[in-house]
């Protein structure tokens, strides 16, 4: 299981509807991501950008992305992003990795790095 920050902004449409009849949209969608064989950890309204955040467990990269086409689908929500969560052992793990890979400069920067050139 892989954790994934959602994160949407509705329509001006789906705030009318929401004013007229209230509703907590976390538990709306949970369900739905259960039937993808995930779990809802946590969601909150916000100021901004984005008018929902969730963090939700989901099985793997598909169930994620079945989740943000189906959420966008319905026409509620005018932007929407999903940022896979790394745990900080996760991110030790892929900084180790990294510093291994030994990635290849460009030629103009390594040459600029040699020549003490920043």
């Amino acid at each position: 299981m892989s954790l994934y920050l959602l994160q949407a902004a509705y329509t001006p449409e789906a705030w009318s509807a929401l004013e007229k009849e209230p509703e907590d949209r976390i538990e709306a969608i949970r369900p739905f991501v259960e039937r993808l064989g995930g779990k809802v950890i946590c969601g909150y309204l916000s100021f901004g950008e984005y008018d929902i955040l969730t963090i939700v467990d989901m099985p793997d990269n598909v169930s994620a992305a079945a989740f943000s086409m189906a959420s966008s689908g319905g026409g509620s929500i005018r932007v929407r992003q999903t940022t896979p969560l790394l745990t900080v052992e996760e991110a030790k793990q892929a900084m180790r990795l990294a510093g291994e890979a030994e990635y290849p400069l460009p030629s103009a920067l390594k040459l600029a790095h040699e020549l003490g050139i920043e």
